[in-house]
């Protein structure tokens, strides 16, 4: 019983392991600039992820310690946050799966249309009380600045593969014809094309095209790229902590059978 109790204890290490690339993942998308703004996945994930580590805590304290009902909710509790994480895992996956990037002409960018983006994280950003707010932090950032220090030159930047935030909310989409000075400073055509964000464009540092359609999509592709790669993460995890629940699972029931017969024979004798 006591090597049993010492290999569950070494199964719910692992799974104490196994909440930290979860809980990593929501760390690192909480440093990014568009997921601090909109603040959406990153404390989910965060929270998950910190309660697995309880859980698989609790799990090993049990085992370690021979704690049966410490166990018993650990099976239990695990099970719904396996559930929880592959919940979270399809849920990212289904409103990351639209949206698309559009080559500019004779640009190494790409630029991004809100129309191309449907469902349920557009609806995030939409409305101008949400996007005011969101707008406000981006504009504090220096996102938009960083171009400034890195780009002197028209061709280095047409050549530049900026962030798809960077592409919608720091420069005027390329079909409004404006002429560059540098990545945040443009000079207005004679005749501005019929698309709103070409009207809505500004040289002012703090408005820039922080309130184009493009800035939006900008934001929702940055979005879509970060979680996915989140996404990728959650799913390594998931797979990794359901092997060492079944594990743990066995485990346990090998233990208790032991714990019959142990039983059973001493009332034998």
């Amino acid at each position: 019983m006591a090597l049993s109790n010492t290999i569950i204890a070494a199964i719910n290490f692992m799974a104490m392991l196994l909440s930290i690339p979860v809980i990593a993942a929501g760390i690192w998308l909480s440093t990014q600039t568009d997921n601090s703004c909109v603040k959406l996945l990153q404390w989910p994930v965060i929270s998950l992820g910190i309660v697995m580590l309880v859980v698989a805590l609790a799990g090993f304290v049990g085992a370690f310690w021979r704690i049966p009902w410490l166990l018993l909710f650990y099976l239990v509790a695990m099970l719904v946050l396996i559930l929880l994480l592959a919940s979270l895992v399809i849920f990212i996956y289904a409103v990351t799966n639209t949206g698309g990037a559009h080559l500019a002409p004779s640009r190494a960018f790409l630029e991004y249309r809100l129309e191309d983006f449907s469902g349920w994280l557009p609806q995030r950003v939409e409305g101008s009380q949400k996007w005011d707010r969101i707008k406000a932090c981006l504009s504090s950032t220096s996102t938009c600045a960083e171009l400034n220090q890195t780009y002197r030159e028209a061709q280095d930047f047409f050549n530049a593969r900026i962030s798809p935030l960077q592409s919608g909310c720091c420069k005027p989409p390329t079909q409004c014809g404006y002429t560059f000075v540098n990545p945040t400073y443009w000079i207005s055509p004679i005749s501005i094309a019929s698309d709103t964000d070409c009207v809505l464009w500004s040289n002012d540092q703090m408005q820039l095209c922080y309130s184009c359609s493009s800035c939006k999509a900008g934001l929702l592709a940055n979005l879509r790229k970060e979680w996915r790669r989140a996404d990728l993460i959650l799913v390594v995890a998931l797979v990794a902590l359901i092997c060492v629940y079944l594990m743990g699972c066995h485990a346990f029931r090998h233990a208790k059978n032991d714990e019959l017969f142990q039983r059973y024979k001493q009332g034998y004798t």
